[in-house]
């Protein structure tokens, strides 16, 4: 299903969207990062801490990160700051980049088994499928994060793939 050379490009293009949103979500005020903004994590902030979350949860399934101290429920206040999750950001994906540099295609070979906090159960499903997972969360909180930070009247970014500098045959 995967490869080690897509899940190389995705964490590139992960780690190329999170310096983006970052310098989007340093041009807002505090407050308005902090607003509840109707979302499902209500406001972008606490989206940002979420999927920050969700990557260390992802990672810890897949590779030989420690999990989170904290739960889902408590996902949305995983840093206090910005400049804390700024740093935490950076280092998640500095780490998901030396990660996808080392994975061979046996590593997305298989089922990954592990119990979910947010089904109550335990779960089984193809590693590979589980990474794909990880990536599609991440674009799918992004742009809710894009629409919140332009809802707010701050710039958006690029986020087209194709775009990405140094990738692909169209650059």
């Amino acid at each position: 299903m995967l490869s080690p050379d897509y899940v190389l490009s995705m964490a590139r293009y992960n780690a190329w969207q999170n310096r983006q949103m970052k310098a989007a979500l340093e041009a807002l005020p505090e407050a308005e990062l902090k607003r509840d903004r109707g979302a499902f994590f209500g406001s972008i902030f606490a989206t940002v801490n979420h999927l920050l979350w969700g990557d260390a949860m992802w990672m810890s399934r897949v590779s030989d990160w420690s999990k989170p101290d904290v739960g889902i429920d408590g996902s949305t206040g995983m840093t206090p700051t910005l400049a804390v999750w700024s740093a935490e950001r950076f280092r998640a994906d500095a780490r998901m980049l030396l990660w996808a540099e080392r994975l061979r295609a046996v590593d997305l070979t298989g089922d990954l088994r592990w119990y979910s906090g947010a089904t109550g159960r335990t779960q089984v499903r193809p590693a590979g499928q589980c990474v794909a997972h990880m990536f599609n969360h991440q674009t799918h909180h992004r742009g809710q994060i894009h629409a919140m930070v332009t809802a707010a009247g701050g710039a958006g970014w690029m986020s087209d793939l194709v775009y990405m500098p140094g990738e692909g045959p169209w650059l």
